[in-house]
């Protein structure tokens, strides 16, 4: 045993009090990250029912819950111990998050659900502000309302962190302040804040988890991993920004959906998990290594573009705290990226068309009518494009009985009655 683990042992308490959940909600749960939790738990632990709540955008994918739906149908249709339920919606309507906690008697939520890449918060970050924050914001409302969950795991990243400095031999702890450097990040770090204020001001059971890296099979390939992998599959040149001097640190899917495993069982209320491993890499790394993995020349399949507006150097976590629970990393950088390799071979078109994804700098539409914005200042006729920007959206039907509240906050209509 390490020094470092045995210092650790003698500082935590020989049994952590073990949380048994009944019913879990898990939003953003046809994404990367969050369906493999939903798998490994709906697999492994029959006697819970997992509600898995996704809007279907455009990195989730519902084949990503393959395993999960298989567990499903394997069962009989009478059976009560069917433990896996899929509601397409979107977190931040607050009418269906309200009827799903109270009708699915859900005493446990995974927050998963986020617009997460970078590259696209340069873009519209707007909707990173709806999605990131308003999105928790709607969530944490409604525990509040309904009072019955019992741990409310709140999904964040290592980038609130800000960068850490090239020379640092300690990573950043859960106690370190929050730098968050771009859009992104600082919609993460403001769900935190209402998350922590939830949970001092109306005593909500909050647990926060701050990640690196996470890579694998199923991965929407605007992230760099995957995106290498489908780009050497086509014999392009994988785009490096910058310099390829960034180092960042990767965790395998399959390890991370463990650690999530852990903190739900484990964790403790009103803690912070670091989810981090202390093997990092550089960007241009990487890139050799995917292109050797494809035996092609790196001389020439490495590109190097532009950087980002801004592009930390290095994240880096101190994950003591989460060793200490007993988790541990279990596959190792060279398993992993093979694993990987032979998952987007093997399922080349599992996203469709991606193209736009591929390019060296992926962005999301800025502002809506921000196109028009720009031919007003390139002279273009006022009119038609304030008309333009002025058209309302189509009013779509929600799937649920409206759910609402008086001005002072108080439950009425649906909630009442439910409630009474």
């Amino acid at each position: 045993m390490h020094l470092e683990d045995l210092l650790l042992e003698m500082e935590t308490p020989a049994s952590h009090n073990c949380y048994t959940p009944k019913n879990i909600l898990i939003t953003g749960a046809a994404g990367f990250i969050a369906s493999h939790v939903a798998n490994r738990l709906v697999q492994k632990y029959s006697q819970y029912k997992l509600v898995v709540l996704d809007k279907l955008d455009y990195c989730s994918n519902l084949n990503n819950l393959g395993p999960s739906f298989c567990s499903l149908q394997h069962k009989s249709s009478n059976s009560q111990n069917n433990n896996f339920k899929f509601v397409k919606g979107d977190v931040g309507s607050a009418d269906l998050v309200n009827y799903l906690l109270i009708t699915e008697h859900i005493d446990t939520i995974m927050h998963f659900a986020a617009q997460t890449h970078v590259d696209n918060s340069f873009g519209n970050s707007f909707e990173f502000t709806k999605n990131n924050i308003y999105g928790t914001h709607v969530l944490l409302e409604a525990c509040k309302l309904v009072g019955s969950v019992k741990r409310f795991i709140h999904v964040s990243t290592d980038e609130v962190y800000g960068e850490t400095e090239a020379d640092a031999i300690v990573g950043n702890h859960e106690a370190c302040q929050l730098l968050p450097t771009n859009p992104y990040s600082a919609t993460k770090a403001g769900a935190e804040m209402l998350v922590m204020a939830y949970g001092r001001s109306y005593g909500l059971p909050i647990i926060t988890t701050r990640g690196n890296n996470v890579y694998g099979p199923n991965q929407f390939p605007e992230k760099l991993i995957p995106k290498f992998m489908l780009l050497a599959m086509q014999g392009q040149p994988l785009p490096i920004h910058g310099d390829g001097s960034n180092v960042r640190s990767y965790l395998y899917c399959d390890d991370v959906a463990e650690a999530f495993d852990v903190v739900l069982h484990k964790g403790s209320v009103g803690h912070v998990y670091n989810i981090g491993t202390k093997k990092e890499r550089r960007v241009l790394d990487v890139a050799k290594d995917i292109i050797g993995l494809f035996n092609l020349d790196a001389s020439k399949c490495i590109k190097f573009v532009d950087n980002r507006p801004f592009n930390d150097q290095r994240y880096y976590l101190d994950d003591a705290k989460l060793k200490a629970l007993g988790w541990r990393e279990r596959t190792s950088w060279d398993q992993g990226l093979l694993k990987t390799m032979q998952w987007y071979t093997s399922h080349p078109d599992w996203w469709g068309d991606v193209s736009r994804a591929l390019v060296p700098h992926p962005r999301m539409l800025t502002i809506p009518g921000s196109e028009k914005l720009g031919e007003l200042q390139k002279g273009e006729d006022a009119t038609d494009a304030c008309a333009a920007t002025r058209t309302p959206p189509p009013r779509i039907k929600d799937p649920v009985p409206s759910l609402l509240r008086d001005r002072n906050g108080a439950a009425d209509g649906h909630v009442a009655k439910i409630l009474g």
